[in-house]
């Protein structure tokens, strides 16, 4: 039974170690879960055809998206989210879900916290989709920030500036940046329009603190990293491809 992860690059994920350790502490025989690194989703089916022992796979930056036309079906909840974190062998058919919406909400729900008035979303890409969707689903309006913004919805970084921050009291940053190696890099974000009454949460597990994360910190605002969310959406993972 071999499962494992497709994006790129890969050096930060512990996906490995989370499942390698589940297989070994659980005693499920036969069970191994690989690094596939992939640099261009058109090698996709070549991966596939290598390697006709897998059933299940997780998927990260940068292809969340990209992955979809590959794909032969879609869950509800990745179809309504535009975006896959999973994807399930089933009856030779390739099944694409999304376990980011659940890890993302019930860690967030963990925190015990619901006034975040709106919402802050750091990126545009397949992580903030599913974000968007658990905060819509929770009743908290959001605004996207990116490098390139596209239509409604969407605010220049230059833009932040101009917003009323007590009004967005949960930041979320959805991008790779801080992520291992580049543990110097962090969004631009105005650290001193934060205060104790924001929450901060970095989707980035790898280092634990992201320098994102330290400089929030140092302003009193509670922060949170990726690495609960990241075990909820594998433990997910790991029921839905056992239903295959």
């Amino acid at each position: 039974m071999l499962y494992g992860l497709i994006g790129y690059p890969l050096g930060h994920s512990f996906s490995k170690i989370f499942f390698t350790e589940k297989f070994a502490r659980e005693g499920i025989a036969g069970a191994r879960y690989e690094l596939f690194p992939l640099p261009e989703i058109a090698n996709f089916p070549a991966l596939l055809a290598e390697n006709p022992g897998l059933r299940g796979l997780n998927v990260t930056i940068p292809h969340k998206q990209k992955v979809i036309p590959f794909l032969d079906e879609l869950a509800e909840t990745a179809r309504a989210v535009g975006a896959v974190n999973c994807i399930a062998f089933r009856n030779g058919r390739l099944v694409g879900h999304n376990t980011d919406v659940f890890g993302f909400e019930k860690s967030l729900r963990n925190t015990g916290r619901t006034d975040f008035g709106q919402a802050l979303l750091l990126g545009t890409g397949g992580a903030t989709k599913a974000v968007k969707f658990v905060l819509k689903k929770m009743g908290v309006p959001s605004l996207s920030v990116s490098r390139r913004p596209q239509g409604a919805g969407e605010v220049a970084y230059d833009a932040l500036n101009r917003l009323n921050f007590n009004d967005f009291r949960l930041i979320v940053n959805t991008t790779p940046l801080g992520m291992t190696p580049d543990v110097d890099t962090c969004p631009p974000l105005p650290f001193e329009r934060l205060t104790a009454a924001h929450l901060v949460f970095d989707l980035v597990y790898n280092p634990p603190e992201t320098l994102l994360l330290r400089e929030a910190k140092l302003r009193g605002a509670a922060t949170m990293n990726g690495l609960e969310m990241l075990h909820l959406q594998a433990e997910r993972a790991w029921d839905i491809w056992q239903q295959t």
